[in-house]
């Protein structure tokens, strides 16, 4: 019994083998991956921002997997596709049944057999849908300048195809080159190297902008904004982009980027994008950041104005070798790019600051880990590290799962073998061997046996099968350096506990030596604990003046506790930063707090129904739902 239960740990209790053959493809996605792949994509966009629309072409270099193929299936949604042709000549072409979360399969007939190897370039015209999921029309009030609209994509998970017809599948990577008409005012950009821009001769008004991404990349990492831009040079190989509002404010924040590339760099081997850019969307952007190849998409919230943000930054550059050179083979495996995304991540703290900060982060990593597994329940599959998500969107399975689940993983593999030294050798080990391709965790733990031969006795006592398909906590609790949260820990509990005599006894010192990550983690402490008396914020305001932060973090977290302690002056302010900016993390858990204190109730309805229009549209529909509009 031993015997076999060692067997099932090493093997990862991958399951019958039918499973195993089951995760090799993706079922996310209509595409035969098993037949064909993509070696380039050739984009020509049109971008018609009265319309909504982009009315494009799309030139695939496919390949036969093999022998006797003439028929290839490609993913898309609510595309209207008007033509398609094989080598030059006109291919048949249906479309399938609709999907509530795939879209619908494209299926185009060949006008010949192709054998293994062969390729051939099918071309496909199409225009992209209003309410295409991978695109977002800002409205020029919905952007800082006011003046111009704005287009931004978001492809992650599985929305490029409803941008362009593909194998929408990270386990296809391919080269790709663009070819983008917009107006002559506006920018264009893509997450690849610019390669010129040329007048656009069938519309004076407009101009043509030209892209090319050299290194294979999956179709969710392709990316295009268009605005009213301009860019600030911060590094021998990087730039800020920004609307004009926020560049210089950007280009100062995000100084240390080089830095960053380099420490990247002397971890895990040579960058090989060619340029590292950064974009700061406009504040109605709702997410944190995407690690776009060439082209990093951030919130503007990121500007603190002490850099003090930066580890997103930090995280973007680690996906550079973690998810964007080596890639999940399916959403399923959708921890191998996130964890070692965080693990990078919080290596590059180390190395640039200390080990007692990695700590600490790590810290609070876990503490998000315990959230989301409370929030999805602790028996939830889509806790597991490698969840089934054969009938799942991958969308509705996002969480800090992956990632915190994920590093807690490979810091417990740290420990067992010898310290981030040794660990971090397997880690360019790991990159170097999968580097351009896509694989699964089982390829991955048959690395991490081969980095580690003489080390298997040490492997065999993780219970592999515990931490990929069991839900909930993982089997192995880290532990970690609380050096710098006890700090934080020791003010929180004087403040919940100190009676109105006792306040005087607070003041500006007890911050003086606090990072702003203390700072974030010593609010977030407060937040957990009952309201905090109306005196006790008053004095907090008194002493700590957190009014006049900038880190919309710290500002974020003191908000609600000022709401939630029912101060009446912070009800301003907090109306504010939900119109100021559009960030969901921010926005929605002030609105809610807004609605649950009654004097501020109408005042937060009110300025929603006002401020709608230039929100983003998923904000302002989850928001009117969190106010009870809707």
């Amino acid at each position: 019994m031993e015997q076999q239960q060692q067997r099932r740990r090493r093997d990862g209790g991958g399951g019958t083998e039918e499973q195993q053959q089951r995760r090799r493809w993706d079922g996310c996605s209509f595409t035969e991956a098993q037949d064909w792949t993509t070696r380039h994509l050739a984009l020509t966009l049109h971008v018609d921002f009265p319309a909504r629309r982009l009315r494009a072409r799309v030139a695939l270099t496919v390949e036969a997997l093999r022998d006797g193929l003439s028929s290839l299936t490609l993913d898309t949604r609510d595309l209207k596709i008007t033509k398609a042709t094989s080598n030059g000549l006109e291919a048949k072409f249906s479309l399938g049944d609709k999907h509530s979360f795939k879209g619908t399969p494209l299926t185009i007939s060949l006008p010949f057999e192709l054998l293994r190897g062969q390729q051939a370039v099918v071309e496909v015209s199409y225009e992209t849908s209003p309410e295409a999921s991978a695109l977002q029309w800002l409205t020029a009030e919905q952007t800082a300048g006011k003046k111009h609209p704005y287009l931004f994509s978001q492809c992650q998970a599985i929305h490029c195809r409803s941008m362009v017809p593909c194998q929408d599948t990270p386990s296809v990577k391919s080269t790709y080159s663009a070819r983008v008409s917009v107006p002559k005012e506006l920018v264009a950009l893509m997450s690849a190297n610019r390669d010129g821009e040329l007048p656009d001769n069938l519309d004076e008004s407009r101009k043509i902008y030209c892209f090319r991404q050299t290194v294979p990349i999956p179709s969710y990492l392709i990316a295009l904004v268009v605005g009213c831009l301009e860019s600030r040079v911060i590094g021998p190989r990087s730039r800020v982009w920004s609307e004009k509002e926020m560049v210089d404010a950007a280009a100062y924040e995000f100084e240390e980027t080089e830095t960053m590339l380099k420490t990247a760099e002397n971890l895990v081997g040579a960058y090989v994008w060619g340029q590292y850019d950064l974009l700061v969307l406009p504040p109605s952007f709702p997410y944190g950041g995407m690690e776009n190849p060439c082209l990093t998409f951030v919130t503007p919230t990121l500007l603190a104005g002490d850099r003090s943000l930066s580890n997103v930054i930090a995280h973007e550059i680690s996906h550079s070798w973690t998810g964007n050179l080596v890639t999940n083979k399916t959403w399923e495996h959708f921890w191998l790019n996130e964890g070692h995304t965080v693990y990078l991540e919080r290596m590059i703290a180390h190395c640039m600051c200390d080990e007692k900060l990695r700590q600490f982060v790590a810290i609070g990593g876990w503490k998000d880990l315990l959230e989301a597994i409370k929030t999805f329940g602790p028996t939830n599959p889509l806790t597991s590290l490698v969840p089934d998500l054969r009938d799942t969107d991958p969308d509705d399975a996002f969480s800090s799962v992956p990632y915190e689940k994920g590093f807690a993983l490979l810091y417990h593999l740290e420990e067992l073998l010898g310290g981030p030294e040794i660990f971090m050798g397997f880690l360019k080990f790991y990159i170097q061997t999968f580097a351009y391709s896509a694989l699964t965790t089982e390829e991955w733990k048959k690395c991490l046996y081969s980095y580690f031969s003489d080390k298997t006795e040490v492997l065999n006592q993780v219970d592999w099968n515990a931490w990929f398909h069991s839900p909930g906590i993982p089997p192995f609790t880290p532990h970690y350096d609380t050096a710098l949260a006890d700090a934080c820990v020791c003010l929180c509990k004087r403040w919940t506990a100190a009676s109105d005599s006792e306040l005087s006894c607070f003041s500006e010192v007890d911050l003086k030596q606090m990072s702003s990550q203390q700072k974030i983690e010593f609010l977030s402490l407060l937040l957990l604990e009952p309201p905090l008396r109306l005196n006790s914020v008053k004095r907090m305001q008194e002493v700590y003046k957190f009014n006049d932060i900038r880190n919309a973090e710290i500002k974020f977290r003191w908000l609600r506790l000022c709401l939630r302690s029912q101060w009446e002056k912070a009800i301003p302010l907090a109306l504010e930063m939900v119109t100021v900016q559009g960030r969901m993390k921010f926005t929605r858990p002030l609105y809610r707090d807004l609605y649950n204190f009654e004097k501020a109730r109408q005042q937060a309805i009110d300025t929603f129904m006002k401020n709608k229009p230039s929100m983003h549209p998923i904000t302002a529909a989850l928001v009117a739902k969190d106010l009870h509009l809707a």
